[in-house]
């Protein structure tokens, strides 16, 4: 767990108008098309402000704000400068600048040269000033940055917004955001922004009761006093079984806080009615407990407590270790493992520059199984660059993509645990424990427990290192103090309590206390990787009766007094000191000069600083002190003591008996007189150094402004040639616009011809490849995947390597010599079983440049071939012969029939050629001159048409007939046959054979039988 920015408060604009809320787009790749759709469906009275953070190119002007006001209704401007936030507008940074946001105001500064993390940077800005009324949205982008921001504005109790990856044109922003789980919605980009505006609008129907205290309850307090109201503690007793966790011993204002977002996210009003979605939903339970478990970190977080530990902890450490030794650590709050891998990063860098190859143990623990999951896989975002140098990434890092991963020997020293710092036993024997940033979410109960353990599991020797915002409240026994102001500390001494005497805060069952014993045990077991451990120390009544003693002498006889260390920081109160404190505004301090009040803090000081140098006892004259309800005096005793623990530190005594009942050598008097003397003495010191340092301040500024004023001079010379340079810029930056309006019109002709060429391949319907000079296949036509077995991934692929049907081994060969030559080929091809294709090899070449290639097209004639073999047989039949289509059309006829058709009467075959209807021929031949219907060429006319027409439906199998065709010349007898064609596009074959000398014969023989009969169908 890491500290987050407490709750932001509504901001007012400059006009009046109230800020509800500070909505941040983050935007990279594909974040142009994003942002118009976001926007268009943007209400323009939302009383929100919009800040835009894209990666914008650092030498290009941006034209986002033209383009976006196209498709927003409200004002859209790039900044410039500082500027003030006013509700209802659209703000866009500008090119090569970072953008943070502080008091209302939009501040910029120079874009850093290296990796650029521009949206991180304004969101934790957004969420350091606004906390709950912030608003994150991330859309489409590559890398990982706004995610650390992300992150940062959830702690802060924000909401986080992000495009749906699959409707996002690069998702790898968005995907990076919804990994760390802090997503309260994944949407397409079209319903971001009134959602944005919903939930910030549910935030003011969310009902909690204030001032709650849910702590859990205590042997001395009753349940129902110390738990709040029964509905809280249902929830939260709910969220325990479900997850081991009490949150109830985490402070409650963070805890309301951030039950409150859970409430916001899914529109619930009042508790009872959260209570009822999370009893009957196990997801929502797990996603309050994610909500509590802040989770906000980064590698080498506050860089000066860890130079400190680099520079003077870590030797210290090592220096310690015996040859054999194995340097132990533990993280304990480790989150998602960022703080474990740095403080292993120092250890591993302090071995090697010591040449010592001692091995690393670290156990990394948190409460939250899915933070060590993250933590043990080691894959980090690339935004990391920022936080770790060039030099460890290249030692302690390997790529894989857009993210980082740490290398095998660092992660080998490292063991992730699950650990609960309230309810599991401290590991023992750490020459280094690191809890940053944990306790200050503890209730103080909490954090006692928390101490307790952390201080155990530190050996002599060793080093407790925690947060900046934490201290080790008033128990320091054992513990020095190596630097207060990072919190670094060192134990010195044995006496903190064992294992066994510390007890879980909370009420827990008998089963529940063995279970954590147990795992206590195996954790130490599998983690520590020893044989055996040292017995805790066996308690010691006599021990604990004497220390008691002690403490009822000393608040029995005792005067109030402050023990001090040698800069005169308070380490300890002894009695009843609050008579004499006073508190003074500003920051707080334990610096003893702002605990008293005047005149005492001056003497105090002063007779403090006398015991320190002179090594004894000294005691002041009375003091007349006024708190302006009565008067008195005081008299102060300093008295220095000297331990292994602090070298030199002083008890500062307050009484008013001028010493009596004291035992021992009196202590030297300092009369006010001395005091204010040597007060004023030490002030000159002071001033007269300050007025030094003043001087020499003075004649550096003056030094530094001459510069200035030269560097200034060099600047307005620069500035002139860069005027100079911005006005060829800009003729050369319109020649650019014209020159690249003329690109655009080319490239929309040539998207036109493009879609025109590939129009027309489809549409043709011919088998068509394209290939350049080395073979390569450009283009292919639907139907060439008949011939070749191409696919739409084998564009690129060499020609050679796709199969083929055609029965052609030279193809290759040939292809290539027309290239060669740029002499058209062309031939027909065997394929398959009994396919002929004609193939045309035509090349071509790319004007005004060298790059040559060919067209192969193959144009099935199958059926040509086919038609025209059958041509050729029904040439060689004496008999008139035709082929029918199912309409009575000519399709096909044999030369026999052609030349009749000419010599009687249809020389340019319109009537009887092919393409003619057969049964108009028969009506045009067959019937009378005079029309007569009861003629008997009429009825054989009838007859054929009817007996035709049967075949070619398919309700005949056979029609044939015997007519007569006569010429004023000549007296002619046929003999017409029609028989179908099965299986074919045709429908009939039709032939003619002229009869007339095999009838002259047959009406010869039976002239006398065949008088006044009509010949009949057969």
């Amino acid at each position: 767990m890491s500290s987050a920015a407490d709750a932001g408060t509504t901001g007012v604009a400059p006009s009046g108008q109230v800020i509800k809320s500070v909505i941040g787009i983050g935007a990279s790749a594909g974040g142009l098309s994003a942002l118009e759709s976001f926007f268009e469906n943007c209400p323009s009275d939302s009383g929100a402000v919009f800040v835009v953070i894209q990666h914008l190119s650092p030498t290009h002007e941006s034209l986002m704000a033209d383009l976006l006001s196209r498709r927003c209704a409200m004002p859209v401007r790039m900044i410039e400068t500082d500027t003030p936030v006013e509700p209802d507008h659209v703000y866009l940074i500008p090119p090569n600048a970072v953008m943070r946001i502080e008091d209302d105001m939009l501040r910029l500064e120079p874009r850093h040269e290296g990796l650029s993390l521009p949206i991180d940077v304004f969101f934790e800005s957004l969420a350091r000033s606004y906390g709950e009324q912030a608003v994150g949205i991330v859309l489409s982008g590559t890398g990982a940055d706004g995610t650390r921001g992300a992150i940062a504005i959830n702690a802060a109790g924000g909401l986080v917004l992000i495009q749906d990856p699959a409707d996002a044109r690069f998702d790898g922003m968005p995907a990076s955001v919804r990994g760390t789980g802090v997503a309260d919605a994944v949407l397409p980009v079209g319903e971001l922004a009134p959602k944005a505006i919903e939930l910030q609008d549910r935030s003011r129907i969310v009902d909690l009761p204030r001032d709650v205290d849910i702590a859990p309850p205590t042997p001395e307090e009753p349940s129902e006093k110390a738990t709040g109201p029964s509905t809280l503690n249902h929830i939260f007793e709910l969220v325990r079984e479900a997850t081991g966790i009490d949150f109830r011993l985490y402070k409650s204002s963070t805890v309301m806080r951030r039950l409150g977002r859970r409430m916001q996210v899914l529109g619930v009003r009042d508790l009872p009615a959260y209570l009822a979605v999370i009893q009957n939903s196990p997801d929502e339970v797990a996603a309050l407990h994610r909500e509590l478990l802040i989770s906000v970190t980064r590698f080498f977080r506050d860089s000066k407590p860890f130079e400190e530990l680099e520079g003077s902890v870590i030797p210290a450490i090592i220096d310690s270790l015996d040859h054999h030794d194995t340097l132990r650590a533990w993280v304990a709050g480790c989150s998602t493992g960022e703080e474990a891998y740095s403080i292993a990063m120092l250890l591993h860098e302090g071995l090697h520059r010591a040449g010592r190859h001692q091995p690393i143990k670290i156990f990394a623990t948190d409460v939250s199984q899915q933070n060590l999951e993250i933590a043990a896989a080691g894959v980090y975002p690339a935004s990391i660059r920022t936080e770790v140098s060039p030099e460890r990434i290249e030692r302690f890092f390997l790529c894989e993509g857009e993210s980082l991963k740490v290398s095998g020997a660092l992660r080998q020293s490292i063991v992730f645990a699950r650990h609960d710092l309230l309810t599991n036993p401290p590991f023992t024997r750490m020459h280094l424990v690191s809890c940053r940033n944990t306790l200050i979410y503890l209730r103080r109960r909490g954090q006692e427990t928390a101490l307790r353990r952390l201080k155990y599991a530190v050996q002599k020797g060793g080093y407790l290192f925690l947060g900046t915002s934490e201290t080790m409240s008033g128990d320091q026994r054992g513990f020095h103090v190596c630097d207060g102001k990072n919190k670094i500390f060192r134990r010195v001494a044995e006496g903190y309590p064992d294992a066994g005497s510390m007890t879980v805060p909370i009420t827990q069952s008998d089963d529940r206390v063995a279970r954590s014993r147990r795992e206590k045990s195996s954790l130490d077991a599998s983690l520590a990787g020893s044989t055996g451990r040292p017995a805790a120390p066996a308690p010691n009544p006599e021990k604990d009766l004497f220390d008691a003693a002690v403490q009822s002498l000393l608040e029995a006889w005792a005067p109030p007094s402050i023990l001090l260390d040698d800069k005169q920081n308070v380490l300890h109160f002894i009695g009843n000191v609050g008579a004499v404190l006073r508190t003074q505004p500003g920051r707080a301090s334990l610096d003893l000069s702002r605990l008293l009040p005047q005149p005492i803090a001056s003497v105090a000081s002063v007779l403090v600083q006398k015991a320190i140098d002179a090594q004894q006892a000294f005691e002041s004259d009375p003091i007349q002190v006024d708190d302006g309800e009565k008067a008195s005096t005081l008299h102060l005793h300093a008295m220095p003591i000297r331990s292994p623990a602090q070298p030199t530190c002083v008890v500062l005594s307050f009484h008013t008996d001028d010493g009596a009942g004291m035992e021992g050598p009196h202590p030297e008097r300092m009369d006010l007189a001395t005091v204010a003397k040597t007060r004023i003495d030490i002030l000159e010191a002071d001033l007269n150094a300050t007025r030094a340092d003043l001087q020499a301040t003075i004649e550096a500024l003056e030094t530094s402004n001459e510069e200035l004023q030269a560097t200034n001079e060099e600047l307005m010379a620069s500035n002139e040639e860069l005027q100079s340079s911005n006005e060829e810029l800009q003729s050369v930056n319109e020649e650019v616009n014209t020159v690249n309006a003329e690109f655009q019109e080319k490239m929309e002709q040539l998207n036109r011809a493009n879609a025109d060429l590939s129009s027309m391949i489809r549409a043709v319907g011919v088998a068509t490849v394209f290939l350049d000079e080395t073979l390569l296949i450009r283009r292919f036509s639907p139907d060439a995947t008949r011939i070749f077995n191409l696919r739409e991934g084998d564009i690129g692929r060499p020609l050679g390597d796709i199969s083929h049907k055609l029965r052609y081994p030279d193809l290759l060969d040939n292809i290539r010599e027309t290239i060669q030559s740029g002499t058209l080929l062309e031939r027909e091809i065997a394929a398959g079983d009994s396919e002929l294709f004609r193939l045309r090899i035509s090349p071509y070449a790319v004007s005004g440049t060298t790059h040559r290639g060919v067209v192969l097209t193959l144009t099935d004639v199958t059926v040509h071939r086919t038609l025209k073999r059958l041509q050729s047989v029904i040439d060689a039949l004496p008999e008139h012969v035709a082929v029918l289509h199912f309409d009575g059309t000519i399709a096909m006829a044999n030369s026999a029939w052609n030349r009749f058709a000419a010599a009687n009467g249809d020389p340019g075959l319109q009537t009887c050629g092919v393409g003619a209807n057969y049964f108009e021929a028969c009506e045009v031949g067959l019937s009378l001159p005079n029309g007569d219907e009861d003629s008997e060429d009429s009825r054989i006319a009838t007859c054929v048409r009817r007996g035709l027409g049967e075949v070619l439906s398919g309700a005949r199998s056979r029609f044939a007939i015997e007519y007569p065709c006569h010429t004023p010349d000549e007296e002619r007898w046929f003999y017409m046959t029609a028989a179908p064609v099965s299986g074919s596009e045709f429908a009939a074959v039709v032939s003619h054979i002229n009869i007339t000398s095999w009838y002259r014969k047959i009406e010869a023989q039976f002239s006398g039988d065949m008088e006044g009969k009509s010949p009949s169908p057969d």
